[in-house]
């Protein structure tokens, strides 16, 4: 269903009780008793899991799968797959510049992304009480997973022009991939570019940023929202070039203070973050998550009505449904008092 994306996030800085929006759709797996093989494999599996979800939580939003995979499969990466745990890229396509000038960009639809692409077109017509994003890797996320996560830090010093030549290929498809999502009738992305939180603000500036902003500047409308996500560490020193990719709303992990990011941010801007997925969701019980989630809306509620609580990144697939539904709960029982 279209929708005013700016009105919508407009009115949740507006909202005396904003809804949360996490990063929720792997867990689908416990609901549906499948493993997370099946659910990447299978379009009305996905669209399912998501509508299953959303008929759950009272979410802001729905996203799609968060699989940082598949993208990289596209252009000839292995990946490794595994019944409860989201797949993962293994090794590199990508050693050389001569290499990198050889690399051919695939076409939209080649690998899994046919079948996420499909997912989303079922999705949106099951959803329809709230926008439905669609998740996508960031630039030089993709081009660390096709020159290994590792090596990639050190050709940024040693091989730019490596680094630079895959990142325009990673960006060619993306562009193409996020309006691909576009036209299935998808209200936005996530764009996830983790590994960029990892740089130093000049590698930032120089290797993530203006390539990222071209993404955004090729699909971002009124009717179609770039939600930025980084869970890296660096993101509070990188902030002047984060904000200069121009995304609609920008989403950070656990690995930061929300306390000392959010005076960084303009205040018609919305910010989400960052429940720790790991030690909370998955790993922690009902009553430790709704004491983070608690504490950290009374941290950062009160004096930023931009601020929207979230998870820190993809909540893992085995996270306990006890946790997540506690932590909805936790929310509400903010907005109530």
């Amino acid at each position: 269903m279209q929708r005013d994306m700016k009105q919508w996030l407009r009115a949740m800085i507006d909202s005396d009780k904003k809804k949360t929006m996490p990063v929720l759709s792997f867990p689908a797996v416990q609901l549906m008793d499948v493993s997370v093989k099946e659910l990447i494999s299978d379009s009305t599996m996905q669209a399912r899991g998501m509508k299953l979800i959303a008929d759950r939580v009272d979410s802001a939003a729905s996203v799609s799968l968060m699989d940082l995979s598949v993208e990289a499969e596209c252009f000839g990466a292995e990946i490794s797959v595994s019944e409860d745990e989201v797949p993962t890229v293994v090794g590199s396509v990508v050693s050389s510049l001569e290499e990198a000038q050889a690399l051919q960009v695939p076409q939209v639809g080649a690998g899994r992304t046919g079948i996420y692409l499909d997912a989303m077109k079922k999705a949106v017509e099951l959803i329809t009480d709230r926008p439905v994003f669609a998740g996508i890797i960031g630039p030089f996320s993709l081009a660390g997973r096709l020159a290994d996560v590792t090596e990639i830090m050190i050709y940024c010093y040693e091989e730019p022009d490596m680094v630079h030549t895959i990142l325009e290929k990673a960006t060619q498809f993306l562009i193409d991939y996020a309006k691909a999502y576009k036209e299935t009738g998808a209200n936005g992305i996530v764009m996830a570019e983790p590994l960029a939180g990892l740089l130093s603000p000049d590698l930032a500036e120089e290797f993530s940023a203006p390539y990222v902003k071209r993404v955004v500047d090729a699909v971002q409308s009124d009717q179609f929202a770039v939600i930025y996500h980084n869970c890296g560490n660096s993101t509070i020193r990188t902030i002047d070039s984060i904000l200069s990719t121009g995304s609609a709303a920008y989403h950070f992990g656990n690995a930061i203070s929300m306390q000392e990011m959010l005076p960084l941010i303009p205040r018609d801007t919305v910010v989400m973050g960052n429940i720790d997925p790991a030690g909370e969701f998955r790993n922690g019980t009902p009553e430790s998550i709704r004491k983070a989630t608690l504490e950290l809306m009374e941290d950062c509620c009160p004096q930023y009505p931009n601020f929207v609580v979230s998870s820190g990144c993809d909540i893992p697939p085995m996270s306990k449904w006890e946790n997540i539904d506690a932590y909805f709960a936790a929310v509400a029982e903010y907005y109530a008092r």
